[in-house]
């Protein structure tokens, strides 16, 4: 989002989702909507509704109107900034989404949600921006500054899915991260199969972790269409449907009359992994044996993952067995909690896992919880 200020022009990135912009948009709009001349509010956009109240703050800088709006936000946000002079990277005080510094040479800063953006440019990674901390650079080098205490609640769904498996996510691998994921499944949840295969790409390492756990030789069975993007955020189940078939296709012959372990991440909906257990049996598969590298997912996610409404979580109205039935699995099975966390290598009180767990780390509204199907409150 780019604004006209007092203190001059900037512009704002935003990734993470707020759970008050209701209350954000009803104060803008009392103080007279967007202060950009010309410019109408954009009702769906927190990053538009941030950078709208930053323009409107009584402050002599950017950096000071950025630290008089920060303290009115809630729910999960990394930001980054530029003005004339300056750039800016805030995070949430959980730290729910991740934000790095690099540098490049003696003078170049960069700021990035993930290291592996680091690595593309040539740059080292510095360290991320701390929870509850403003960054600021410019001519004199970076300057941090805190504007809320931590209480950690990093996004534990980062680890298993979101983010790229060449990024350093709090110190830990995420690619080292979902392989012991996978050997700890292994361990919870052995099978009697002749190969393992993953769901590409996101259940390759945990494929691989399991495979090497088990002793069950490990098998590439499906070649994927690197042109078609995440299916479970697609918004209809028939385009959802049509990505699968589109993404994936399997190899008759390295499936055919045998036992095989499925590896995936996760289970949002289930008609995607129902979808994948056809397509096997059609090409042969004796048995299939369904493994997930996560709990189950019963709970919406307010924090800025695009899941569906609670109604829409399979998990939510259905056991393991009611999900091994819907999906027409020999057998299903998913990673305990205690056991993904473990997996990261980093203490369970630094995550936020409420849509495993219903525990949210910040208070969703009333409004927000119906939005999505969320009828009885949650423990914070």
């Amino acid at each position: 989002s780019y604004k006209s200020a007092p203190s001059g022009q900037f512009a704002l990135a935003h990734n993470g989702n707020l759970v008050n912009s209701n209350d954000l948009r009803d104060s803008l709009e009392l103080a007279g909507g967007d202060p950009t001349p010309g410019r109408a509010l954009r009702a769906s956009s927190d990053t538009d509704l941030v950078a709208s109240h930053v323009a409107r703050a009584n402050a002599g800088s950017t950096k000071q109107a950025i630290l008089e709006v920060l303290p009115q936000l809630s729910g999960a946000y990394s930001f980054t900034m530029m003005d004339e002079t300056s750039v800016f990277g805030a995070r949430d005080p959980q730290g729910f989404r991740p934000l790095c510094i690099g540098k490049l040479g003696k003078d170049t800063w960069i700021l990035a949600s993930e290291t592996c953006a680091l690595d593309l440019l040539g740059a080292d990674f510095i360290r991320d921006v701390e929870p509850g901390e403003l960054v600021c650079i410019d001519h004199n080098g970076l300057v941090g500054e805190r504007f809320e205490e931590a209480r950690h609640a990093s996004c534990v769904f980062e680890h298993v899915y979101f983010a790229r498996p060449d990024s350093n996510l709090m110190g830990q691998n995420v690619y080292a991260s979902r392989v012991r994921m996978g050997e700890r499944l292994a361990e919870e949840a052995h099978a009697k199969a002749d190969l393992v295969m993953p769901v590409p790409d996101s259940g390759i390492p945990a494929a691989q972790g399991f495979a090497r756990r088990s002793g069950i030789a490990y098998g590439e069975g499906f070649v994927k269409n690197r042109y078609v993007g995440r299916t479970f955020i697609q918004p209809t189940q028939a385009m959802r449907e049509q990505g699968i078939r589109m993404k994936l296709n399997p190899l008759r012959e390295v499936i055919h009359g045998k036992r095989v372990v499925v590896v995936d991440d996760s289970i949002v909906r289930g008609n995607t992994t129902r979808q994948i257990v056809a397509m096997l049996k059609d090409v042969g598969a004796r048995e299939v044996h369904m493994r997930i590298s996560s709990p189950p997912i019963k709970w919406p996610c307010f924090y800025g993952i695009d899941m569906p409404d609670r109604d829409e979580l399979i998990a939510s109205h259905l056991d393991v067995d009611g999900i091994r039935s819907h999906i027409a699995a020999d057998s299903l099975s998913f990673l305990s909690l205690q056991g993904m966390v473990e997996a990261t290598e980093l203490p369970q009180e630094s995550f936020c896992t409420a849509c495993f767990s219903s525990r949210y780390p910040v208070s969703i509204p009333a409004a927000e919880l119906r939005n999505k199907q969320v009828l009885e409150p949650q423990g914070v």
